[in-house]
């Protein structure tokens, strides 16, 4: 296929006949490419509070595409909590909070993040995603080197790209290789090294003991994006940093996974917090999160932490040990993994689409990830679970994933 011409427009030249109409087709050409490739994408229509039994345009559905975790999101505590916050603070936050000013709801939350990762201070922004680009580009620049992971998370990528630093690749996993990396010589202000704890879409976990010793025999800030991992793994749900009794100087968590709400954080010393309150584009230049979300997150951290989170993680492992066994025993996966994030691994986009097809004609919504999110060749279906999964839930998706797979 010829590529598509470039198309380039000055706001300060007339716009010429017909320029919309060209612009238009442009974008045809390039949604029709991505169709050819099996890659176009778009929202399904889904509805219901449950993210275990969504509707998808009013047909009910058996779903294993959530991070929903602990089954939190329809909690009734995090609606109260809603309720609280729109009613004493209002619903949205106005603009940023270093214009309109902390709210109860915001203080609240951080304070709660910090105490339960026992850490000295948090700051919360208003996606998981803005959190990465705030932090990265906030602590590294120009005179400074990067060391990420291969298969760290597109937020991540885009935070080292935007800093501006050097930034070097290591393979997926291989703490010896980012300490090479790191000891490389140069005149760098700061070595960072950057990494999930665990991954997105491969649902395995870093090395975090050795990468915090490659951190340390390099004088490199470690940074460590827990956001598949924080409130369901680890003590207490601490994340994998806890289980591996690791500190890093920059912990990154989400609140729209395993907690139920939206955002992100960032936990680590009083001075990063300032900083990044100074520094950082994405807290200074956004509305802050809106008062009834910050109050659903306090109240989901707090569940977490309780007795109602153990209770909720200790499910979740059982799915996760039942699952896994099975599906290594089918052959579809190579091991029980870290966490509850199981890929199953189809290969071609064509493939991939057509096992999720096949399963949503069943009454199951997995939805193929293909590339770019993972390498080209290993388009899968991500299969995550969730404590509010029951066992006829996982017995369902064994025989709905034989049928189509045979």
């Amino acid at each position: 296929m010829a590529a598509a011409p470039s198309f380039r427009w000055s706001p300060h030249e007339a716009v010429p006949r017909g320029t919309m109409r060209s612009f238009t087709t442009l974008l045809e050409a390039e949604l029709e490419a991505l169709s050819a490739a099996d890659r176009r994408r778009s929202c399904p229509e889904a509805s219901g509070a449950s993210r275990v039994h969504p509707e998808l345009r009013g047909q009910p559905m058996l779903s294993f595409c959530s991070n929903d975790y602990l089954g939190l999101a329809s909690h009734p505590a995090l609606a109260t909590a809603a309720a609280e916050a729109a009613a004493r603070d209002g619903y949205g936050a106005s603009a940023s909070r270093l214009v309109s000013g902390d709210l109860p709801a915001h203080r609240a939350l951080e304070s709660a993040l910090a105490a339960f990762l026992d850490r000295p201070s948090a700051l919360t922004f208003p996606s998981g995603y803005q959190t990465n680009l705030g932090v990265l580009t906030a602590v590294a620049g120009r005179d400074d080197l990067i060391v990420s992971d291969a298969l760290n998370h597109a937020s991540l990528v885009d935070g080292c790209r935007l800093s501006r630093a050097r930034v070097e690749i290591y393979p997926h996993a291989d703490a010896a290789a980012a300490r090479r990396l790191l000891a490389a010589d140069g005149p760098f202000r700061r070595r960072l090294l950057v990494t999930e704890s665990l991954f997105s879409m491969d649902g395995d976990a870093a090395p975090l003991a050795a990468l915090a010793e490659a951190a340390a025999a390099t004088d490199a800030i470690l940074i460590v994006d827990e956001a598949h991992a924080f409130g369901v793994l680890g003590p207490g749900g601490r994340g994998l940093c806890a289980a591996a009794g690791v500190a890093p100087d920059v912990l990154l968590g989400t609140l729209g996974k395993a907690v139920g709400s939206a955002g992100g954080f960032v936990a680590g010393a009083p001075a990063l917090r300032e900083l990044l309150v100074n520094r950082a584009r994405t807290f200074i230049f956004t509305t802050a999160l809106p008062p009834p979300v910050a109050a659903a997150a306090a109240a989901g951290v707090g569940l977490i932490a309780g007795p109602e989170g153990d209770r909720r993680r200790a499910l979740l492992n059982e799915r996760r040990e039942a699952l896994g066994e099975a599906l290594v025993g089918r052959g579809l996966v190579p091991g029980i993994p870290a966490g509850p994030i199981l890929p199953v691994v189809l290969g071609s986009e064509a493939r991939a689409l057509a096992v999720a097809d096949g399963l949503r004609a069943r009454g199951l919504f997995i939805p193929a990830i293909r590339p770019p999110t993972v390498p080209a060749g290993s388009s899968r279906l991500r299969i995550t679970l969730s404590s509010a999964h029951q066992p006829a839930d996982l017995a369902r998706l064994l025989t709905a994933l034989a049928e189509v797979l045979a």
